[in-house]
């Protein structure tokens, strides 16, 4: 009995010791396949704003480990939409689309029909289609009436121009918005608005806003790339657009309306992870209430504003923010456009 008892109590110091030399257990690793595929699809450069903020919110989340991502830029509109993300969709099978449909509506929509099984999100003036396309727009309506607000402000002659890419809803929406912001801080000013009837033209939207310098605007609004260099040239204040376009133009850039994709990236890559991916408008992810979008920093350009002006900038941001003041939204051409 004795000796049992000594096996039993070696036995019990044998288990003790080999328990503590066992490894401690780790949560098994993520491996790279378990992070998704992402593919962009522009048909600009991304050099171009509403690209590049698309852009620029994938690449965010490449960056944080939450999806693998690649793409493919400068596109354009004549057919090799269709072509690209065929090919993208049958020799690299993402999880997931992005891209402007805007210009190739009918041959991305084409595609994403053959193809049910992978999401496709795209910029889009029509409405999402079952049961893999879903869409979005930059809602920056609100953040643009609020740079019009500090344009009616700055202005001295009392002319302000405005240079856009198409009259189409989706820029209009924005310009009027600024427009409304003009009107409601300065009345009595004269609101310059045209276009250069295409989307990246750098060069031909600075000649529209030299020739509105030329007819007396001394504030000019950048919905284009290209009307902040008419600017700096010529000692005015600028207003960008899409993202934030200080550098462009320090001292001379007073704010910008931004968009920011990351909370519609963010939630398709939630809904792609759960196997949940539904064909929906994700409009709302693009407006001030979610994040989508905002002002930029203000760089020290607040100190350039009168001090009533930007008082009444702060209340209603607040405002829109808190659901208590709404940012008309009127999509038809600007009254006087050219």
């Amino acid at each position: 009995m004795k000796q049992l008892k000594v096996i039993l109590v070696f036995a019990l110091l044998l288990t003790v010791l080999l328990s503590a030399c066992k490894p401690a257990e780790t949560a098994p690793e993520v491996t790279t396949s378990d992070v998704p595929l992402f593919f962009g699809a522009f048909a600009t450069a991304i050099e171009e704003p509403w690209d590049g903020v698309i852009h620029t919110a994938l690449k965010k989340a490449a960056d944080e480990g939450k999806i693998k991502y690649e793409y493919t830029d400068d596109i354009g509109y004549s057919g090799d939409m269709e072509r690209i993300i065929r090919e993208v969709s049958e020799s690299k099978k993402p999880a997931a689309i992005f891209g402007d449909a805007f210009g190739n509506e009918e041959a991305v929509r084409r595609v994403a029909k053959d193809y049910p099984e992978i999401a496709f999100v795209f910029g889009s003036g029509f409405g999402p289609s079952e049961p893999n396309v879903a869409v979005f727009d930059n809602w920056i309506h609100e953040p643009a009436y609020l740079c019009g607000l500090m344009a009616g402000g700055l202005t001295e002659t009392g002319v302000i121009g405005v240079v856009g890419g198409l009259p189409v809803p989706e820029v209009n929406r924005i310009v009027n918005a600024f427009i409304e912001g003009v009107k409601e801080v300065n009345p009595e000013a004269t609101v310059l608005v045209s276009f250069i009837n295409s989307w990246f033209d750098p060069a031909a939207a600075k000649e529209a806003a030299l020739a509105q310098v030329d007819n007396g605007a001394d504030v000019l609004f950048a919905e284009r790339f290209g009307v902040i260099d008419a600017a700096v040239e010529n000692g005015l204040y600028a207003f960008g657009n899409m993202s934030d376009q200080y550098e462009l133009g320090p001292d001379h850039v007073v704010n910008s309306p931004v968009w920011n994709m990351t909370p519609t990236v963010e939630y398709v890559i939630n809904q792609v992870k759960a196997g949940a991916f539904t064909a929906q408008d994700l409009k709302d992810f693009s407006m001030v209430g979610k994040g989508g979008a905002s002002l930029a920093p203000w760089h020290g350009m607040d100190a350039k504003l009168p001090a009533d002006v930007l008082s009444l900038v702060q209340q209603r941001e607040q405002e829109i923010k808190d659901g208590l003041f709404r940012v008309n939204i009127a999509e038809e051409a600007p009254a006087g456009s050219n």
